[in-house]
């Protein structure tokens, strides 16, 4: 696809396949950081509701609006599988009044058993049995 890319040595290309792919993965780590943030920020969202002492007396109290486990494991699931979702929306918008295709269903599906087994799975072994 670039021009004399195939006249270039088999190292050369190594090198700067490895480049690139370092730059995708700095870039991925600061649009998770960014996520990560915007996430922590909607959750620390606080509530002041009133409750009623044993006295009768009404007293304000401050409580997390958000179950931080829940919102943290409902968030972080939207953005990871957002990729799959796009791209199901987007074959099916390319392919309005024809046979559906397979790509949507099966990045939702490979992407909910990879969610289901491997991240499952390690989690599961990083909890220490004590």
């Amino acid at each position: 696809m670039i021009p004399g890319v195939a006249t270039l040595s088999r190292g050369t290309l190594a090198i700067a396949y490895g480049f690139c792919l370092v730059y995708l993965f700095l870039g991925i780590s600061i649009v998770a950081e960014i996520f990560m943030e915007a996430i922590e920020k909607i959750t620390s969202k606080i509530e002041v509701v009133e409750i009623e002492d044993g006295e009768g007396n009404m007293r304000q109290k401050k409580l997390l609006f958000w179950n931080a486990t829940v919102a943290n494991l409902t968030l972080m699931a939207l953005g990871s599988s957002a990729p799959e979702i796009l791209l199901a929306v987007l074959e099916t918008c390319t392919n309005l009044g024809q046979c559906p295709g397979e790509l949507g269903a099966s990045t939702i599906v490979g992407s909910a058993a990879f969610n289901l087994l491997v991240i499952s799975g390690l989690s599961i072994y990083a909890v220490s049995p004590e």
